[in-house]
């Protein structure tokens, strides 16, 4: 079975080396396709054996549409050489259980629909954690986390699917019989939150785009990625310790019951639902995903 990977970024340094090296091992080096949002000589410096593709960034006008469009678009074309393409943020980690699957051949066995969910997890630098020196993993040295229903992603596609708003775009007729399949043992570990001084430069470019001139510019997320950020560490230090597998159940089945059916947008995503509690990453994100 063949799996290449593709995203899209700016500037995000941090985030992008995490991405090409945990993709890079799992499917193959050859198999990553990375879109520039702009020129960066940077972007080829730290992913060598990525195809990079630069874009202009002339406007800002419509980012999120645009943005999903093009990488549709992208997908689509590599879909005639791969059988599946992967497709997260730049600092989006797609894990999987190695007691139940070996390598993500084994994940994309016998699919029940022609896109993938994963469930997400919030990664988080805390007290007590090590600074990261260049080159290491984050989740060599994370284990704080917790379940998110918005970053319950679908990460995955066939050709002739289109990805959207978290989610798949079904169209109206399909929409109320359309499968959502996320397999058991599959994460998506979000780390945005996973380095502190990598936010703290993310977020200025975050702003700097939510806070631009134009109509159709990200949402308060990025307007306000300081407050955003302030406000999950806050909340992270309310919550109580839950383990594992209590976890992890409640937030599948909660997840997997009843995924939002969007008739406005055609769109079949995961429920935005919040965990109140943080959760120990078992010891395989580490053993398994936690070095080059």
């Amino acid at each position: 079975m063949s799996t290449c990977a593709i995203t899209m970024v700016y500037k995000d340094y941090w985030a992008l080396s995490q991405w090409y090296a945990h993709y890079g091992r799992l499917i193959g080096y050859d198999n990553l396709y990375i879109v520039a949002h702009g020129a960066d000589p940077t972007i080829a410096e730290l992913c060598p054996q990525a195809d990079v593709i630069t874009v202009p960034r002339e406007t800002l006008e419509g980012f999120d549409r645009r943005r999903g469009q093009m990488l549709n678009s992208f997908a689509d074309g590599l879909g005639l050489s791969y059988d599946w393409v992967i497709r997260t943020d730049a600092d989006e980690l797609v894990c999987f259980d190695p007691a139940l699957y070996a390598s993500f051949d084994d994940v994309f066995k016998n699919p029940t629909s022609n896109a993938m969910f994963a469930l997400g997890l919030n990664v988080a630098e805390t007290i007590g954690d090590q600074i990261l020196n260049a080159g290491e993993m984050a989740l060599g040295h994370r284990s704080t986390a917790v379940f998110t229903g918005h970053y319950s992603k679908a990460w995955a596609s066939k050709r002739g699917t289109a990805l959207w708003r978290h989610g798949i775009w079904v169209g109206p007729r399909k929409l109320a019989t359309a499968a959502f399949q996320l397999p058991q043992g599959v994460y998506l570990l979000h780390l945005k939150y996973a380095n502190l001084k990598a936010l703290e430069d993310a977020n200025h470019h975050r702003m700097e785009v939510g806070n631009a001139e134009g109509k159709g510019l990200p949402g308060a997320a990025w307007r306000e990625a300081d407050k955003d950020a302030s406000r999950f560490y806050a909340n992270l230090a309310r919550y109580k310790e839950k383990d594992w597998t209590s976890a992890r159940d409640e937030a599948y089945r909660s997840i997997t019951t009843e995924p939002i059916r969007d008739e406005k947008e055609n769109v079949l995503r995961s429920s935005s639902n919040v965990f109140k509690h943080r959760v120990t990453l078992p010891s395989w994100f580490k053993t398994r995903f936690g070095t080059r």
